[in-house]
Parts: structure tokens; C-alpha cells; sequence
């Protein structure tokens, strides 16, 4: 049972709070309505006690679901799921169309220059192992990253963030300056708390000692219009699964000498211009590292999620998440014993993502209870940026609360309301903790069945 709050003063005032209503804005305030339809919209669930609810899906930053648009593509598509590159047959020519068009939709998305190259991957991880193959010398990162962004580069330098962001680039200067690196390599947001780092002046501090600047964007682009020309990075790696496209599929953009110089990702056919028993002729471009059958589907999916985003405009997105980030974090403001995890003083821009840790009590079970009683999906855990959540918390683990483009108001007040009820009154029923987790010890709720 989570400990609570034991003064009955404060069990009523956030009783008082919860039953008051939604936090002030009103029903014209950003983020009253989705920004766009997702798949998930008007899923009901199961809850424990037989009942059922509308889900509030608070997890986009791990995985988003897909925009009902990307959806209707994919279908469209899907009669037409052919090999690629060498097929005669019309089927064939129009899925390499799909592949190929999409390189140029994700080009021009994220604002490449000529020459850039676009290499379709699983997703970010696998983009900066990737580059991490082709990058000719040592690598500076921040101890902020997410372990994607953190474990693929063999000759290392962590930098540890300052409690500013001002700081933070004073002392990424210095390292830079210390010695030569070939990159610097950084987040565009952090997946912990949202903060957005200043891109184009990294790029400059980067460039300014001779080492070229990577991005992981995988939290950053699904919330932000990233562009490479304007911002002067080097390389940018993100993921379809978190930008509303299913299936699997990522990419890494960015300047092509290292990527045609670099080993092939992988060594098979797509790859070669000719093979002999004893040499191979490899190709250069992205075709070097995309050898084998491409995930057509997933790749046709991202670039359709980039052309949806850009329909909803650049400026309703972030006015859409700046309502229901101000919201959400009000929310959490007003209850007690939940402390908002932050990294730096000064950031004024973050994303709709927010980690809180508890005064008393596990993270996790709340997670599970949030779950299971009030049909709300969040993320209980060190949210694979474990250095950097170790350094900024004062418990073992965090709860994150994530929105996007299919958030509303709603979802942020049944989460507040419902989190505020758990930190004082704990579960209505018991759990017990195993290896998967947190999980009821009697979960009347029918497992679900797609046969």
C-alpha cells in the first residue's frame, strides 16, 4: 500500500481540490479537443471491478498510435506490398516508389541539404549505432541522454549537465576545447523531462571546434518542426513509433562522406555493386546501409505521419501541448508529497512530458493501480536514461506522464484527479509485486483476444 499523507487537513484540501473540478481554462482552452484523431481514440478498457472505461493513453513518449490517416494509408498501400528496386512487375515499381518517395518526404521534412542522405532504419537506436560505426574519432555526449544516445559510441566523453543550460554549454565548450572530438552527439529533448535543448547553439559551439553535431530526435520531432539546414546539424536520427507511425521504422539524415567511407551497417544483397569470392564492390549512398528487404509498410507509414504532422501546422502543435503541458504541470503542482523532476533551472521550453518522483511509497504500484482501476496508461522506471535519472531524483524510480497530439484536458484532469486519490488513499486492492511488476492479486479484468 502506498504510504500517504497522514494529516487529515491535507487528505481533505486535495480531496477539496480533486472535487473541484477541472483546473481553471475552460472549454476553449488548448487542448480541450485532440489535435488530430489517433487510432486509440474512444478505446474503452477494462478496470478492475467489472467496469469499463475510456482509456487515457499518458505513454506517447514511449510509443505513440498511429494518426487514423496513416492508418488509412497503410491500407491503402498494403495491395500493393512488394519487393523492392528489382521487381519487373507493377506491384514491384510501386512499392520502391513508396520507399523512394518517402526519402524525399523525410528530406524535406526535416529541412536536409543537398547531399544529405536519408538511411531508413528500425528506429533511433539503431540510426546512432549506425552512425556510431561511421564517426572517425571520439564522440562528446551529455550524461542526459537516453542510453541510445549514450552506449553505441566506442571512444566516449560524458559531460555531466550543469544545473543550468547555460552552464550546460559553458561546459561542453570547455570539453570540446580540452582536446579534439569528431562529434558531439545531444538530445533535442530530454525523455525524461521534456526540456528542449538549444540546438543551434550547440551546433555552433560544436562546429566552432571542429567537431561535427548529431541529434537524437526521437522525443524532440514527434512535438517540434527540427530542421538540419537551419539549425546547421550534422546528423539527426529519430523513429516513426513515437510520431504516430506503426511498424517499425526510423531514420538517420545527414551528411553522406563518413556514411560511404564507414563499413556496411549490414553485408548482403542491396548493398553491392558486385560481388566476387574474394571481393566486394559495396555501394555508396543510402543503399550502402539498407541491405536486404526494406520494411516498406513502416517506411511508407513514417513519411506519411511527417506529411500528416505538417498538415496540422507547425504552430496549433505547439499550442495544443503548450495548454495541456501547463495544465499537467499545475496539476501536479498542487499535490502532495510529488515532486516534478527537472534538469535545469533556466529551461523555459519543454515538451508535454513530466516525471514526478513521491515523497513515500512506490512509483511503480501507483503506475500499476493508475492502470488497473482508472484506465490510465503511464511509465513507472528510469526511462532508459539511467544516469542521468540517478543524478536529478532522490528515489529509485520515477512515474512519467506523456502527451500528444490526441491528449485533451480531460486526459490531464482524470490523471491528476485520479493520481491525487492514489497518493492519499493508496490502491482500492491489493497487489503483489513480481518480476513483470506490479500486478493485482485478483485482476477480474478478460484478457484481450484478437482471434
Amino acid at each position: 500500500m502506498i504510504e500517504t499523507v497522514a494529516r487529515t487537513e491535507v487528505r481533505e484540501a486535495v480531496r477539496t481540490d480533486a472535487a473541484a473540478g477541472p483546473i481553471p481554462g475552460g472549454p476553449t482552452a488548448a487542448g480541450a479537443s485532440p489535435l488530430a484523431p489517433l487510432t486509440d481514440a474512444g478505446l474503452e478498457v477494462p478496470v478492475l471491478g467489472g467496469a469499463t472505461v475510456r482509456h487515457v493513453n499518458l505513454d506517447v513518449a514511449a510509443s505513440a498510435p498511429a494518426l487514423q490517416s496513416v492508418a488509412a494509408h497503410v491500407a491503402r498501400v498494403l495491395p500493393y506490398y512488394s519487393s523492392v528496386h528489382r521487381g519487373s512487375g507493377y506491384p514491384s515499381q510501386a512499392a520502391t516508389a513508396l520507399v523512394e518517395d518517402a526519402r524525399v518526404s523525410v528530406a524535406r521534412h526535416v529541412g536536409a541539404r543537398d547531399g544529405d542522405l536519408v538511411v531508413f532504419t528500425r528506429n533511433t537506436t539503431e540510426a546512432l549505432n549506425l552512425l556510431a560505426t561511421a564517426v572517425p574519432g571520439e564522440v562528446v555526449v551529455l550524461d542526459i541522454e537516453h542510453h541510445a544516445n549514450l552506449l553505441p559510441w566506442r571512444d566516449r566523453r560524458v559531460v555531466v549537465a550543469r544545473p543550468s543550460i547555460a552552464e550546460t554549454l559553458v561546459a561542453l565548450e570547455a570539453e570540446l576545447a580540452s582536446r579534439p572530438a569528431a562529434l558531439l552527439s545531444v538530445t533535442g529533448a530530454s525523455n525524461v523531462t521534456g526540456e528542449v535543448l538549444p540546438l543551434a547553439d550547440l551546433a555552433r559551439i560544436a562546429h566552432a571546434h571542429g567537431a561535427r553535431i548529431a541529434v537524437d530526435a526521437a522525443q524532440l520531432l514527434p512535438h517540434r518542426r527540427v530542421d538540419l539546414a537551419a539549425s546547421d546539424l550534422d546528423y539527426l536520427a529519430f523513429s516513426g513509433h513515437k510520431a504516430y507511425a506503426p511498424f517499425g521504422a526510423g531514420a538517420l539524415i545527414g551528411r553522406g562522406d563518413w556514411l560511404d567511407t564507414a563499413p556496411p551497417f549490414l553485408a548482403g544483397g542491396g548493398a553491392v555493386e558486385n560481388v566476387a569470392i574474394e571481393q566486394v564492390e559495396w555501394k555508396t549512398g543510402s543503399d550502402r546501409h539498407e541491405a536486404g528487404t526494406p520494411n516498406v509498410v513502416g517506411i511508407a507509414a513514417l513519411a506519411r505521419a511527417l506529411v500528416e504532422l505538417e498538415r496540422l501546422g507547425d504552430a496549433e502543435r505547439e499550442a495544443h501541448e503548450a495548454g495541456l503541458t501547463a495544465r499537467l504541470h499545475d496539476g501536479l503542482a498542487s499535490l502532495p508529497g510529488v515532486r516534478v523532476i527537472r534538469g535545469f533551472e533556466d529551461a523555459t521550453d519543454r515538451l508535454a512530458i513530466a516525471t514526478v518522483e513521491l515523497d513515500h511509497g512506490s512509483v511503480g504500484l501507483l503506475a500499476a493501480a493508475l492502470g488497473a482501476e482508472h484506465g490510465i496508461s503511464v511509465r513507472a522506471g528510469r526511462f532508459c536514461a539511467h544516469p542521468f535519472f540517478d543524478r536529478v531524483s532522490s528515489r529509485s524510480n520515477g512515474l512519467r506522464a506523456s502527451l500528444g497530439a490526441g491528449s485533451t484536458i480531460d486526459d490531464v484532469d482524470r490523471f491528476v484527479a485520479a493520481l491525487a486519490q492514489l497518493v492519499v488513499d493508496g490502491p482500492a486492492f491489493e497487489y503483489a509485486r513480481s518480476p513483470e511488476g506490479w500486478c493485482p492479486v485478483a485482476d477480474d479484468r478478460p484478457r484481450v483476444s484478437f482471434d
